[in-house]
């Protein structure tokens, strides 16, 4: 909004050619995200208390797992609600709210957080185990097919797929890039919503996927940079950085409360809505496959799980104490600020590692 309405008054006051540049842009409206969550938590976390929105740690769940959870009973939850809500506020401030690919990556967000919203409640209301998973699948192939189909369909966007170390090897899929891009969506909000289950673990680890994607946008974007890198040149997605810098503001001041010993919860109503934004974007900018290494943290989590899964159906045995792997650790004795501030390190260097790819081509 700012940047429709003080941009063109370059011509009056100098000063106003800043808003020209994205970077700027997005530097601004990360800082002014964090102050802005800094202000209204308190008023955010007093309306969670009210509403009943608090942390309900079932014993029957898991009772080994139990023991470690059970001082977080009554914690406000859903706290993710304010992160959509200071994100999207300050990219309409920041971005170019006419730009598609934000209105895509906000409409994401919407959605997946209204979906993971509806599933807080059911969880706390009805002391259950919350949306069914079919229901949370069919939601999550409905945004895919939504995605999948309008970029399909743009003239000027290439239904194709990168992949990651190679310059001139790209995969053409036809009409089934739009199943693929389903996938991409199922997977990725799955995998982060697995991820959630220690203090600060989750939105850390999104922290900085975003903040990888913030500078891939901003690369992809540019037709210079792109062509000097031989990556796809996606014109408009540059805009995407002011909006994963305003993510990532949000973020760090949602980590400021939510880091061990956690006062706020984000619920599904986060991470759904996170993972929906990384999937979204990692889409955009033709960055899907790159996604499981900038993402390497949540693909680790995810086959974890299945891991377990498998070993248990077939074999009758566990691989691991508890999945997802992040469980595993704590059962086996680890602090749980040790597993969250270690499964950090181990995203940034996935992230790192993403950033390499752009050279090993």
């Amino acid at each position: 909004m700012l940047y429709r309405i003080l941009y063109p008054l370059k011509d009056i006051f100098f000063g106003f050619n800043l808003f020209k540049y994205i970077t700027f842009r997005a530097i601004t409206a990360c800082g002014c995200a964090f102050f802005l969550f800094i202000l209204f938590y308190p008023r955010f976390l007093q309306f969670l208390k009210n509403k009943g929105l608090v942390e309900n740690v079932k014993r029957e769940d898991c009772e080994k797992l139990y023991q470690y959870h059970s001082h977080k009973e009554g914690v406000p939850t859903s706290g993710g609600l304010l992160v959509i809500c200071i994100t999207l506020i300050t990219t309409l401030l920041f971005a170019d709210p006419l730009n598609p690919y934000i209105i895509l990556l906000g409409v994401a967000m919407v959605f997946f957080g209204l979906v993971g919203c509806w599933d807080d409640i059911l969880k706390i209301k009805t002391n259950k185990k919350g949306l069914k998973k079919r229901y949370k699948l069919l939601f999550q192939s409905l945004w895919g097919l939504v995605l999948g189909v309008y970029l399909f369909c743009n003239p000027d966007y290439a239904s194709t797929v990168e992949i990651p170390f190679f310059k001139n090897l790209i995969l053409h899929w036809g009409i089934f890039y739009i199943v693929f891009v389903m996938v991409v969506v199922i997977a990725t909000t799955n995998a982060v919503n697995l991820t959630d289950g220690l203090d600060g673990l989750a939105i850390g680890a999104v922290i900085v996927a975003a903040a990888a994607f913030a500078g891939m946008s901003y690369l992809v974007g540019n037709i210079k940079l792109s062509s000097y890198l031989f990556i796809s040149y996606v014109p408009g997605s540059g805009e995407l950085m002011v909006f994963l810098c305003a993510l990532i503001g949000a973020g760090v001041g949602f980590l400021w409360y939510n880091s061990y010993p956690a006062e706020i919860f984000m619920g599904d109503s986060g991470s759904l809505a996170l993972g929906g934004v990384i999937a979204t974007t990692a889409v955009i900018i033709k960055k899907e496959l790159l996604l499981l290494v900038i993402g390497g943290l949540f693909v680790m989590e995810t086959i974890s799980v299945l891991i377990q899964v498998f070993s248990f159906k077939t074999r009758g045995k566990r691989v691991f104490y508890l999945a997802p792997i992040h469980h595993h650790f704590q059962i086996k004795g680890w602090s749980e600020p040790k597993i969250i501030v270690r499964f950090w390190i181990i995203s940034i260097l996935f992230a790192l590692l993403s950033l390499l790819t752009l050279k090993l081509r």
